[in-house]
């Protein structure tokens, strides 16, 4: 995530009144809404806490009816969802549907049927002989109340994906959605009222960056971060000083892998999209690629023949493909970047240049060549419509360069080898490798979405990310309740001597000596049917 969709401020600033929702087509101000007051965050985490405990009280096979209509509520407002989402990001109405419609509903649909299953009490074996006699198992217990702080650029897919784990876990949410998509947030609590989720359960806070910092200093009991790298860092310190967890998504500076067996016609549509989708503005978007040299010419003339086609202007026109950046100053870190790059050698082939004609906040995408890394653009976020292209003698060259980065979120592949695509993949720095796609498993359910480095810790998605919504409690029964154990008080020369044979019979590298303390009387067998204990 770049640098300007939170801000967030510590300690808090003074408490804004409002907050406008600005349509980054034209600037125009869409409606305005009323900021969240610091003041009332007694009242908001009391009912928060309420509800939580009621909720968290119901069977979960009840959470998940609720998914269910949560489900239906969103289908049945789905063309309000879209256009939203177009209004307040600018981005083309098939991206709103694909990347942010379609997923929230499978996302939902997907976890109500297959919570209880992942959240089944599981078992524990124990493998050691001296504890056979116990039983174990594992329960999944909510946290509380997890705060989500979302971002913009997809201000409706990142937080119900994160929202609907929440809830079906047993928890309560407190939700702020960024402060440059308030009127999509406001519509997610909408959603959650019209499916009968109780009062108090998921609650909106709408406010800038100073008010994220509240929220942490309130005290939540887990904290869902997706941000920027320098936010992230403020989050983190925030939270540890409470000594509250937290799972941050930062962001990356994915790398796709073009090897010269690729099918480069397929590879050069994907780097476009992949580059280009949401106009550059996504986590999982292609910002360096690393083609080999007897491919490269080839590779970079298709981009280039793509790019030019691309059709750029306001999410209105159902045929544009490239929408407006979400406000100017972001146009401006990508200006700053290119500029850098092009003092250092670094040849813009096709566009780098904004479109006043359409608006303030239009820019070209753009392909760049004769990168390297000594550019800001080979290193930090863009965060923009620009592909930078950099060609490689070897594959082995391609992932040292892909693992060259502070960020590890995404990557991708492409050979006509999948052994080999697979083989490489396993070498890349990254949460997420692709073979012959890119960015498409954010949309799996199945799979775990998170990075290592400035891309932050934890996952959202899959399993694991469920599993960051509750805290595993360890449960044991002695099935031998009447006997007192051997390691109790009654300490002596002989029991020393006894719990010595039985690390023997356990794990001496000769089975003869195993077997050899485990008979003896005063050894192995001592400890297990000791009687002196106090």
């Amino acid at each position: 995530m770049a640098v300007t969709p939170h801000s967030l401020s510590m300690p808090v600033a003074p408490e804004t009144s409002f907050v406008d929702s600005i349509d980054p087509a034209t600037n125009e101000v869409l409606a305005r809404f009323q900021a969240t007051r610091t003041s009332d965050f007694p009242g908001i985490f009391q009912r928060a806490r309420q509800a939580q405990k009621e909720w968290a009280a119901r069977l979960l096979a009840q959470r998940c009816a609720a998914l269910f209509r949560l489900r239906d509520a969103i289908y049945s407002r789905r063309d309000d969802i879209a256009d939203a989402i177009s209004r307040e990001t600018g981005k083309p109405r098939v991206e709103a549907i694909f990347a942010e419609v379609l997923l929230a509903l499978d996302t939902t649909h997907f976890l109500a049927r297959q919570a209880p299953r992942w959240l089944r009490a599981e078992r524990v074996p124990h493998h050691n002989l001296a504890l056979k006699a116990k039983s174990g198992w594992t329960e999944f217990h909510p946290h509380g109340v997890v705060a989500i702080i979302s971002p913009w650029n997809y201000p409706f897919s990142i937080p119900v994906a994160q929202l609907v784990p929440a809830l079906v876990t047993g928890n309560a949410v407190l939700l702020k959605p960024s402060e440059l998509t308030p009127g999509t947030g406001l519509l997610i609590g909408e959603l959650v009222e019209q499916a009968k989720f109780p009062p108090g359960l998921v609650q909106i806070l709408q406010g800038a960056g100073e008010l994220g910092a509240a929220i942490i200093n309130a005290g939540p009991d887990k904290v869902f971060f997706t941000g920027s790298v320098a936010t992230g860092r403020r989050i983190a310190e925030a939270c540890g000083r409470k000594l509250i967890p937290s799972v941050l998504e930062l962001g990356g500076k994915d790398a796709m892998i073009v090897l010269a067996d690729a099918n480069l016609e397929i590879a050069s549509s994907a780097a476009v999209w992949g580059g280009f989708t949401n106009c550059g503005q996504a986590c999982l978007s292609v910002e360096r690629i690393y083609v080999e040299q007897t491919v490269a010419e080839r590779f970079i003339n298709l981009c280039v023949e793509k790019t030019r086609k691309l059709r750029v202007g306001p999410a209105s026109d159902p045929d544009v493909e490239i929408g407006p950046m979400i406000r100017l100053r972001q146009l401006e870190i990508v200006e700053e970047q290119l500029h850098e790059a092009v003092d250092r050698g670094a040849e813009i082939l096709t566009g780098g240049n904004r479109r006043p004609d359409l608006g303030s906040n239009y820019f070209q995408p753009t392909v760049v060549t004769r990168v390297n890394h000594s550019m800001q653009l080979m290193r930090d976020e863009t965060f923009g419509p620009v592909i930078a292209i950099q060609t490689v003698a070897s594959a082995d060259e391609a992932v040292a360069l892909a693992n060259d980065s502070p960020f590890g979120l995404g990557a991708s592949v492409w050979t006509g080898d999948s052994r080999r695509g697979a083989e490489i993949a396993s070498r890349i720095r990254a949460g997420s490798v692709m073979v012959n796609d890119v960015a498409s498993y954010y949309g799996i359910c199945e799979a775990p979405h998170g990075g290592p480095g400035a891309s932050g810790w934890g996952h959202t998605h899959s399993r694991l990310g469920l599993l960051e919504m509750v805290q595993v409690k360890y449960i044991d029964v002695d099935r031998l309740p009447g006997i007192a154990k051997s390691w109790w008080f009654g300490y002596t020369a002989e029991l020393a001597a006894a719990a010595g044979s039985l690390v023997e019979s356990l794990f001496a590298p000769s089975w003869k000596n195993r077997f050899s303390a485990l008979a003896n009387k005063r050894g192995a067998r001592g400890v297990i049917f000791r009687r002196d204990r106090i």
